[in-house]
């Protein structure tokens, strides 16, 4: 990763200039490409990919012009996907928008004459269709696409946005022969720019364009960059990951610097620093002013803590009270949309409108809270280098009582106070304080997912398992059973689901509880009956003990990852087996003792058995205890899934 600042005047090397490749033409040997030697698991592979985007001067407005034109070859059924375009663009208002123009297309196939065969793309099968409010996209199909095809496809973007010029992505889920990105920027423009991932530059030619920007007498040269990656790899996404934008080679572009053309090209600094963005928040109608005023929810709040005497129980009491009452419309937001007041009186608002009124709400309660802003897993981590308000995509709460602090987030009514959807556990979050500088500080909220499970059962003289399972579940265990729970209108709907997923037990009686007591593990009891026994020959039995959530796949697979592991929380899973067998049977054999432990405490899988007479218990636990794991663990993680899987594989033989 490194960080480039334009610097635009001064940029003298000049290189051979780079160029789009000419469209609608192929080669034979394109047509006859079978697979690609440089990843034969590839699926397709793109054969040529550009981009350019540069700042126009038009008569009223500069907007953003990017062009995208890529030529890409299916290689199996397995990639007819790549067929199916999607673009997404800004809806704006009705003066600020997104627009995508020119959109062309061709597909290539082999006819059985031996001729290259040309299908062209029908504008009326170009589709149009709203997201949400800030969406739009425009969908098509490569037409006659199937196996052997290549597709090739070209459009323009026009965007008034200056601030989100056009990002590039070298990586995708396919491997690409040639990856290349043009850009042109005025002397008036300042882009910070960020490359990431792990890839290097095959080209990155540059030159001074002489008087290329003309707008209304305002005059510059410009400086034309070029960005190439040859033989690119898949980026392959794999279980336990954050934003992929986080590990993926690309490059990001974050205006900094711009001429004001109607203040006589006064030129304006955007980047800043966290003392001029914290007075800029603190000083917004949407965002500040809607905590400072510590009384606009009193009146509200007054009631709902009137007979609590505790600071933690008047913040739990709020805390449930805001979460019954606003319902998030799951819009993620910096800002509130229509005001913290409203979206109480609407009952609906997005992230901002219903945790900027959790804030609000608690220190009118007299609890010292700020606001915490963040940026979700998907969204990316941020560059803590300096402030870029657009890299930050949700707020949450952050109340101190007595010597602890708690991060709270009120848009999901199944989470526990002091608990965040794991969406939100992601490095850190900015405090933003009224009344002191901003700070970063880690989402860590100390909780783990932990669930205990205690099998007690009895082998009947039918070969059958009949007894009690009961499962607690704390923490984000509990959270994600609850979860599971309120997705059925009601308990005995979700116990009969259950039954029928589970073919080889039946569940006799159920009991659970602790479902609204978000403060409390979730208990679940249930009497069973299992088939588990195999009858070898009438005499010897086996039996597999690891009855429930057994692991039959290790979720990883890469031969090396270049990017860490992220679980969100550490886990704790405790499985406890008491069996009783009828007089006459024996134990041929039981399983070993044994642990199976990473480096440095990171983990660790445990078998532990013990018998004495006709009866046995056997546990097992399994825990992860870090969030995160480096790329450098990621062979000790990898090793030791592949010792559960087999180690769950193993079978206890019975004699009769």
């Amino acid at each position: 990763m490194r960080n480039i600042l334009f610097c635009f005047l001064l940029l003298s090397s000049l290189y051979a200039e780079a160029q789009d490749f000419p469209y609608g033409e192929i080669t034979q040997k394109d047509i006859d490409l079978k697979k690609y030697e440089k990843d034969t698991s590839a699926h397709a592979v793109v054969l040529a990919e550009f981009g350019k985007c540069q700042i126009l001067a038009q008569e009223q407005t500069t907007p953003l012009d990017f062009e995208y034109h890529v030529k890409i070859k299916i290689l199996d059924s397995k990639a007819l996907d790549k067929g199916n375009v999607e673009i997404l663009f800004r809806v704006g208002d009705s003066y600020h928008f997104d627009k995508i123009t020119d959109i062309t297309g061709i597909t290539y196939n082999l006819a059985e004459n031996g001729r290259i065969e040309k299908t062209e793309l029908d504008p009326q099968k170009i589709y149009t269709t709203n997201e949400n409010k800030y969406w739009n996209k425009i969908t098509f199909a490569m037409p006659n696409a199937k196996s052997g095809s290549i597709i090739e496809y070209k459009y323009k973007l026009e965007s008034p946005y200056l601030i989100n010029f056009k990002s590039w992505e070298f990586q995708s889920d396919i491997p690409k022969i040639y990856s290349e990105y043009e850009v042109h920027i005025p002397a008036y423009y300042r882009y910070n720019v960020l490359i990431r991932g792990p890839l290097k530059l095959s080209k990155n030619p540059s030159e001074v364009e002489k008087d290329c920007f003309d707008f209304h007498g305002f005059k510059c040269d410009c400086s034309k960059i070029t960005y190439a990656i040859n033989d690119v790899p898949a980026f392959i996404e794999e279980d336990y990951m954050t934003a992929k934008k986080n590990f993926l080679s690309a490059m990001y572009f974050e205006l900094s610097e711009y001429a004001d053309f109607g203040a006589n090209g006064v030129s304006k600094k955007l980047s800043k620093e966290w003392k001029d963005v914290d007075y800029e928040l603190k000083h917004d109608e949407s965002f500040g002013n809607q905590i400072k005023r510590k009384d606009m929810l009193k009146d509200v709040i007054m009631p709902v803590i009137a007979n609590k005497t505790t600071e933690l129980d008047k913040a739990e009491a709020i805390y449930a009270y805001i979460q019954k009452n606003i319902k998030w419309n799951q819009f993620y937001s910096m800002s509130t949309d229509v005001g913290v007041k409203k979206a109480l009186d609407k009952h609906t608002g997005t992230v901002a409108d219903v945790n900027l009124a959790l804030v609000s709400a608690l220190n009118a309660g007299g609890i010292n809270t700020d606001v915490v802003m963040l940026s979700t897993r998907d969204h990316g981590v941020v560059n803590k280098l300096y402030p870029v308000i657009t890299e930050f995509d949700y707020v949450i709460a952050r109340a101190t009582i007595g010597n602890k602090t708690y991060l709270l987030d009120a848009t999901d009514p199944l989470l526990g106070f002091g608990m965040l959807p794991v969406r939100c556990l992601n490095d850190q979050g900015r405090v933003m304080s009224l009344d002191k500088p901003s700070f970063w500080t880690d989402l860590n909220t100390g909780q783990k997912e932990k669930t205990t499970t205690l099998v007690e059962v009895t082998l009947q003289e039918n070969g059958k398992l009949k007894g009690t399972i009961t499962r607690y579940s704390s923490d984000y265990s509990a959270y994600l059973r609850r979860r599971a729970i309120k997705k059925f209108n009601t308990v005995d709907e979700y116990v009969e689901d259950l039954d029928e997923k589970m073919p080889k037990m039946k569940i006799l009686k159920s009991e659970v509880t602790n479902i609204d007591s978000l403060d409390k593990p979730l208990a679940e009891k249930y009497e069973v009956e299992i088939d588990a026994f195999k009858d070898l020959n009438n005499t010897r039995f086996t039996f597999n003990p690891y009855l429930l959530d057994r692991v039959t796949t290790n979720p990883f697979k890469l031969t090396e990852r270049n990017y860490p592991v992220d679980m969100g929380v550490p886990s704790e899973n405790t499985f406890l087996l008491n069996m009783n067998l009828p007089e006459g049977y024996t134990i041929e054999n039981a399983p070993q003792n044994a642990t199976f432990v990473m480096p440095d405490k990171g983990g660790k899988f445990s078998i532990a058995y013990s018998g004495t007479g006709n009866s046995f218990n056997f546990s097992h636990i399994t825990q992860f205890n870090k969030p995160i794991y480096d790329v450098n663990e990621y062979p000790a993680l990898k090793e030791l899934y592949n010792k559960i899987i087999l180690s769950e594989k193993a079978e206890m033989v019975f004699k009769k």
